[in-house]
């Protein structure tokens, strides 16, 4: 069963029945960041498919913690999902300003356009903070949208030191 903190929405942790809504919800993320470098034009579906082998590997994970909310069901008593969200921790060399070297990573939180402003991305986040402080990370790392930022900033999260550049093969 889910767990509830104070008055926000159950949360639990995700399970392979869960696998097609993970799917969806994660595809809704990038249709929702937008721009090319998140949606290209050129994109086809293929990803989706190699998107649910790895979540159905990730599910049972230790450094992976995925954490859901349900949704309030249709017609067909079919609940499906309200929210998601995914986390990572990896291993890096410690040094100075990371003593452990180990770092947190929140890969996306998104919820269903028909559940949103009702606390789920909150509540998703608190338990991946918490997943975090359990396993002594040192640092969370996580790219935020524009509407979500003022959620993260109100959490603790502030802009990162280190410049980000990326390389593609």
């Amino acid at each position: 069963m889910g767990q509830r903190k104070g008055n926000g929405p159950a949360v639990r942790q995700a399970v392979e029945y869960d696998l097609v809504e993970l799917v969806r919800l994660r595809a809704l993320l990038f249709e929702n960041l937008g721009g090319h470098f998140f949606s290209p034009a050129s994109a086809d579906d293929d990803w989706l498919d190699a998107l649910a082998v790895v979540l159905k590997e990730q599910l049972t994970a230790d450094a992976v913690r995925i954490l859901v909310v349900d949704g309030d069901g249709d017609s067909d008593g079919d609940r499906g999902l309200a929210a998601c969200g995914i986390a990572t921790i990896e291993q890096r060399l410690p040094g100075p300003h990371l003593r452990n070297g180990r770092i947190g990573h929140v890969i996306g939180v998104v919820t269903d356009p028909s559940y949103r402003r009702r606390g789920h991305s909150r509540s998703i986040m608190r338990g991946l903070l918490d997943w975090f402080g359990e396993r002594e990370v040192a640092r969370v790392d996580l790219y935020a949208s524009a509407e979500g930022e003022p959620l993260y900033r109100e959490l603790g999260f502030t802009n990162h030191p280190d410049p980000a550049l990326y390389w593609r093969p």
